[in-house]
């Protein structure tokens, strides 16, 4: 669980203070306090305190080599830095390096680079922290460079506020927690049987903010419980340059599987959203959208059989859409009844995108 410090204003009230500890104690890993506050942080609940003197759980130093002494002698050691230069970073890196249990970031002017940095060559090494006053300050720094901060020590006195960021941090630990459950989903390879030319009809292209590689696309089709995996732009062609960021995904009333585990329609899709990346191995990773593109083009129906049920997906009819193999990928303008693709297949029917196993749903 990443962690939550509330630095107290000393210009308070012993009454103010006292109240507010109250109300966040639950929540919150430690107070910074003034020492002359530590009776008084104790009674009114604080679990654990951080101060610049040894009356508290955890000593803040002003100096990476004073804090490494006294972790020798076995106490708690937290270094807080102002980071305006990279001399400050230096001395965030010392502090790691020595083995500080605690470093509370500060970045009153530059706020997402300096984290960047100091994520990039301190993580593991130590608890890093990033001051905050704010829930979107707050969110920035647990999300910055994908790993994020280890936890966040809240500079306001505003409980509300408080209480939005440790919502912040539950919501970050149950979005990691669900995107490692769900890193990995079953794909089964499917036998075609048909190839159906069509009319045109409106197909959509999802361009995301990341990039693919060969074997990487979206889950689509016809049936919600039976998704084609269609591959990104990733081809160099002769008429053509790669687009990896774009998988043409097929006609506007396809499902899609989305990061939740639910399914979508392509025509609900818009820039913004979150849309699942997966490869043919089955691992998954979610990116956001950057653009939806709608477009009338000539289509093509693709139907295989697995697990002795058909599955169908449409997808424009073009040499640039390749669907997912074991081994590979294949044009559309290729794949033949008897050709081998990858679909994620599941029992059952869903009602709102969500999955009920237990329901009998006829898609055809």
């Amino acid at each position: 669980m990443r962690e939550l410090w509330v630095k107290i204003d000393p210009d308070l009230t012993p009454k103010e203070k006292s109240r507010m500890i109250r109300r966040t104690a639950t929540y919150v890993s430690a107070f910074i306090i003034e020492p002359q506050d530590y009776e008084l942080a104790k009674e009114a609940g604080a679990k654990e305190t951080a101060s610049p003197t040894e009356k508290g759980e955890i000593t803040i130093f002003e100096s990476p080599n004073e804090a490494a002494k006294n972790k020798q002698v076995g106490r708690k050691t937290c270094v807080v830095v102002t980071v305006k230069t990279r001399a400050d970073e230096a001395k965030i890196e010392a502090a790691a390096e020595a083995s500080v249990d605690y470093v509370v970031v500060e970045c009153p002017d530059w706020k997402v680079i300096p984290l960047e940095n100091l994520i990039a060559k301190v993580h593991g090494k130590t608890v890093l922290l990033a001051a905050v006053s704010s829930e979107q300050e707050a969110k920035t720094a647990l999300e910055t460079l994908e790993i994020g901060v280890d936890g966040v020590a809240a500079y306001t006195s505003n409980v509300d506020e408080i209480t939005k960021i440790s919502e912040v941090i539950v919501e970050t630990k149950t979005r990691t927690d669900e995107a490692e459950s769900a890193r990995t989903i079953p794909l089964l390879p499917a036998k075609v049987t048909a190839t159906k030319p069509l009319s045109s009809g409106a197909r959509v292209c999802i361009d995301t903010c990341d990039l693919m590689r060969e074997g990487e696309g979206l889950l689509v089709g016809c049936q919600s419980n039976g998704l084609f995996l269609v591959e990104a732009e990733v081809h160099e062609t002769p008429f053509v340059a790669p687009r990896p960021f774009r998988v043409n995904a097929g006609s506007i009333s396809l499902y899609v599987l989305a990061p939740d585990g639910k399914t979508r329609y392509l025509s609900e899709l818009k820039a913004g959203d979150e849309v699942l990346i997966v490869d043919r191995n089955g691992r998954t990773r979610t990116t956001n959208i950057g653009r939806v593109k709608i477009e009338w083009r000539p289509l093509l129906m693709i139907e295989a059989e697995c697990q002795g049920r058909t599955v169908k997906t449409i997808l424009q009819n073009a040499e640039t859409i390749r669907v997912v193999t074991e081994d590979g990928s294949k044009s559309v303008k290729d794949v033949k009844a008897g050709d081998a693709v990858i679909v994620r297949f599941e029992e059952g029917g869903r009602h709102f995108g969500t999955l009920v196993k237990e329901e009998k749903v006829i898609e055809r």
